[in-house]
């Protein structure tokens, strides 16, 4: 398979020639963050009323985005872990298939990705910021530049590798990528180009020197609230385990649930006025109308639901993502969009975009004709999610996601069976596994899904 995609991606540069620029194909500036949870912006929490969880959070470069571009308010990964994520978004592809299925991995070099197939038919790549395969060092696969930092980095004068040479860098390091991001736009912004900004933040460790001087005290007399789920354990913990002390790779280490979740917070209002700069950089450059701008995460958080920290679980808060896109040529400005997109749509969509063909490999679907206010009978009515335990107690297991209900099987644990009605349950709080007829349609569904995206469990995955 990786041979035939070697061969695809090799005969379209053989086929390539320069873009000029009467034929100028659209820009791409692709922003994630790390671990930022979907409602994590002022658009949303302001829509959510008194549901919402840290009401008083602004997040003005992120509502300028939904403002003047689309909000796809229904977007999740299709497995919520850091690289398996990053994986899905360059590949188009499930991670049972991408060769990436845990946070240990290096990215195979000969992945075919939008970054490589746009880089062959004339497109100038880059990748700055973290990149966070394993401990992978080196230029980025598939990009003509990167300033790219191994593993997690640190938050405060890390060392970056520009094109695989380690460099010292001084300040906060999203505020470095933007740095590095705003001048390799300025050097390249007459020819096509195509961006990924991979942010640092709100990954722990937070708070403190994590953050820059500006961000410190920031929120100091507000509190977030909770929500049911919080009162609601995940069903493969003991119900005596600490709500305040979250699954996985970090806890409060002695601070209180407040101060750690006003860190989180801290560090995503950073990121928003760095995207708040990229956006003038556009602006000032003329490229507004000509780049197409996504903002989004690597997967969600969670923040004491289900007695949870960190990620990895199929619940929503996990799952579901930011989804903000701007392309004033084709797409209108402050609409919402609930058809469900996924991570794995990022690359048949840029290629879509870009009028380049797409491998068959490509699991995800170009959600253009969405984002410009086509409707279509044939968009999914539901998605497969997979996670295959690699640290933290979180099973492997597999999920189907409809409009309205969740099926999740915990592999080697069927009698932690779950099912939702979301509709009436959006906080996953009643499992109806015991409704049988429900289960059975579900289960069914499920096990199509899994046959279509040709489902394997990675051989060296944890049960």
């Amino acid at each position: 398979m990786i041979r035939q995609l070697k061969i695809f991606s090799l005969a379209l540069l053989a086929s390539a020639s320069p873009l000029h620029a009467a034929e100028r194909k659209p820009n791409f500036l692709f922003i994630y963050t790390d671990d930022q949870r979907w409602d994590a912006m002022g658009a949303v929490q302001r829509e959510q009323g008194d549901k919402a969880r840290f009401p008083w959070f602004k997040s003005p470069g992120m509502d300028r985005l939904a403002a003047e571009g689309v909000r796809f308010r229904n977007a999740f990964v299709t497995l919520s872990l850091c690289s398996p994520s990053r994986a899905a978004f360059l590949t188009g592809r499930y991670n049972h298939l991408n060769g990436i299925s845990d946070n240990n991995t290096p990215f195979p070099i000969d992945s075919v990705t939008h970054a490589s197939l746009m880089r062959a038919a004339g497109y100038k790549t880059a990748y700055i910021g973290k990149w966070h395969m394993g401990n992978q060092r080196g230029q980025r696969p598939g990009f003509d530049y990167s300033a790219s930092f191994i593993g997690q980095g640190t938050y405060q004068n890390c060392p970056i590798e520009v094109n695989g040479v380690s460099q010292p860098s001084n300040g906060w390091v999203d505020d470095v990528s933007t740095d590095n991001a705003i001048n390799w736009i300025k050097e390249n912004s007459k020819q096509p180009f195509s961006m990924i900004i991979g942010f640092k933040s709100p990954h722990g460790p937070r708070g403190g020197v994590n953050l820059p001087e500006r961000l410190r005290n920031l929120y100091a007399d507000q509190a977030t609230r909770t929500v049911p789920n919080c009162f609601v354990p995940a069903i493969y913990h003991a119900t005596t385990k600490s709500k305040n002390k979250p699954n996985g790779e970090e806890s409060t280490g002695g601070l209180s649930e407040n101060t750690v979740h006003l860190d989180y917070l801290r560090h995503i209002t950073g990121v928003d006025e760095n995207l708040g700069r990229l956006l003038d950089t556009l602006d000032s450059l003329g490229l507004t109308e000509d780049t197409v701008v996504v903002y989004t995460s690597d997967n969600g958080y969670f923040l004491g639901e289900h007695h949870l920290g960190d990620k990895r679980a199929l619940y929503e808060e996990s799952l579901r993502i930011p989804m903000l896109v701007r392309y004033p040529k084709l797409f209108g400005k402050g609409k919402t969009i609930d058809e469900m997109v996924l991570n794995i749509d990022i690359a048949p969509t840029f290629l879509d975009l870009a009028g380049i063909p797409r491998p068959a490999e490509m699991q995800g679907a170009s959600w253009k004709t969405l984002a410009s206010g086509e409707k279509s009978t044939q968009w999914r009515k539901s998605f497969f999610s997979e996670y295959f335990r690699e640290l933290g107690d979180t099973p492997t297991c597999i999920g189907i996601r409809t409009a309205n209900s969740k099926l999740i099987k915990y592999i080697d644990h069927p009698e932690w069976t779950e099912v939702f009605q979301l509709d009436a349950d959006p906080y996953e709080t009643k499992n109806l596994a015991s409704d049988h007829d429900t289960a059975v349609k579900l289960t069914a569904d499920l096990d199509e899904l899994a046959k279509t995206m040709k489902y394997a469990p990675p051989v060296k995955a944890k049960k």
